[in-house]
């Protein structure tokens, strides 16, 4: 669908009309200047000449080289994030990797001209270099992912985050030690422990002398968060293309959205009895503040949500379909959905429970930062928030984890099976319509 201007973009690029650009575009040229780059030496070397070498096939081949990347980025990411985890074997680790490189809603866009292999690449491997402690270089590749999507900034600002809270993590446990208070913990408490825990968060972010340290570990970031801000004051706006279609507001029912698509895509991690059953009974445990929660969500569905003009219009994404069948039947759907996003919410939060606060808080705020403000509903935004979170959770038993690549086998048969062979047209068009995400 967006290949129509994607690929005379890049074709343009591959000619050498580098101040020819399709205002139509909304993100920055990474995506065609890497392919130049990529497809102009390969060409020379190999001798090809004429108009295969910034074909459409060509061009569509980058992003099985990214797919390929994404592959072993998610194998090193895993083995990186759970490498104390001596129980996980080999075999579990690549398993898991297969399974998150065939993610349906990223794995469909391997096979056409699109941003997102080439987005989802270079924010992985930002944040691979993150953990690593290559600062320099995570930011570098962090700048690589920003040319291809500009909301992806707020990844280099989760790989700061990631710092920082290792760092606050590292001072809670200290102060744990001298205050000997068994009672709190850096990972999961009651309220007035949580509310100790933000205090002493502030309180530590606030200290001139960590804030010298923190600065000193995370100038990279800070350097690259800091031209993203002059950027924004120069373009006048993140978007650099058709800006009437993509307009920033607050739309806080996109968090819930993102739940439920969670829910969905790793129902074998967050659907299961078990889970269920810790859920009433947490219920019924705190029933004040599940109420609060479900007052607080009815406000912002009723005052925070908005339909693009692009979901009601546009019957070629499923999306589109999601909110007819769904959000269309009756007005008063999107609230009865909230016992199912409040639960969504608590099974997404509970397995990240392995964590530590501080860095499920520094995740949250990106989370909202990368969805909330976006007045569209589209898959493609939660590609990258849930895949940072599904690197994160513990591994699930030999069992499940096949369970899951099943599933997301036989999502990727049917919306290919879909795309191929149940065309459509318009009316007022005589072009083959397909179905996609």
């Amino acid at each position: 669908m967006d290949e129509v201007f994607h690929v005379p973009q890049a074709q343009a690029y591959c000619h050498g009309r580098f101040l020819q650009w399709d205002p139509m575009i909304t993100t920055l040229p990474g995506l065609y200047l890497l392919s130049v780059g990529v497809v102009k030496p390969a060409a020379w070397l190999l001798g090809w000449t004429g108009s295969v070498v910034c074909s459409v096939g060509m061009l569509r081949f980058i992003n099985l080289l990214f797919s390929a990347g994404n592959f072993y980025l998610l194998y090193l990411l895993l083995f990186k994030i759970h490498q104390k985890n001596k129980a996980v074997s080999g075999f579990q680790r690549i398993l898991s990797a297969l399974t998150l490189a065939a993610f349906p809603t990223l794995y469909f866009f391997t096979f056409l001209y699109y941003t997102d292999p080439g987005s989802v690449f270079f924010t992985l491997f930002s944040y691979l270099m993150c953990l690593y402690g290559n600062h320099k270089t995570s930011a570098l590749l962090g700048f690589c992912g920003f040319m291809f999507r500009q909301t992806n900034i707020v990844w280099t600002v989760f790989c700061a985050g990631n710092v920082v809270a290792e760092k606050v993590n590292e001072a809670w446990k200290i102060e744990l030690q001298k205050k000997k208070d068994e009672k709190i913990s850096s990972k999961k408490g009651s309220f007035s422990d949580l509310t100790r825990i933000l205090q002493f968060l502030v309180e530590y972010l606030l200290s001139p002398k960590n804030l010298v340290t923190l600065t000193a570990l995370t100038w990279p970031y800070i350097i690259l968060v800091s031209l993203f801000f002059v950027f924004v004051f120069i373009n006048g706006g993140i978007v650099v293309g058709d800006r009437s279609s993509h307009e920033a507001c607050l739309h806080f029912p996109q968090l819930f959205y993102f739940l439920s698509f969670t829910l969905f895509f790793s129902f074998p991690h967050l659907l299961t009895p078990t889970k269920i059953r810790k859920f009433l009974l947490s219920l019924r445990k705190h029933p004040v503040q599940y109420s609060l929660v479900a007052v607080i969500s009815l406000f912002l569905i009723w005052k925070f949500t908005y339909v693009h003009k692009y979901l009601l219009a546009d019957n070629r994404h499923y999306t589109f379909y999601v909110w007819r069948k769904v959000f269309q039947r009756h007005e008063l759907v999107k609230y009865l959905l909230v016992p199912f996003y409040i639960f969504a919410g608590w099974s997404f939060a509970d397995t990240l429970k392995s964590k530590s606060i501080f860095w499920i808080l520094m995740y949250f705020v990106c989370l909202l930062a990368v969805t909330v403000p976006q007045k569209l509903l589209e898959f493609r935004y939660f590609i990258l928030p849930f895949l940072i979170y599904r690197l994160n959770i513990p591994f699930l038993s030999l069992y499940r984890q096949l369970l899951e690549l099943a599933f997301y086998i036989l999502v990727n048969a049917v919306t290919f099976y879909l795309f191929l062979n149940r065309t459509f047209q318009w009316e007022n068009s005589d072009e083959v319509q397909r179905f996609m995400w």
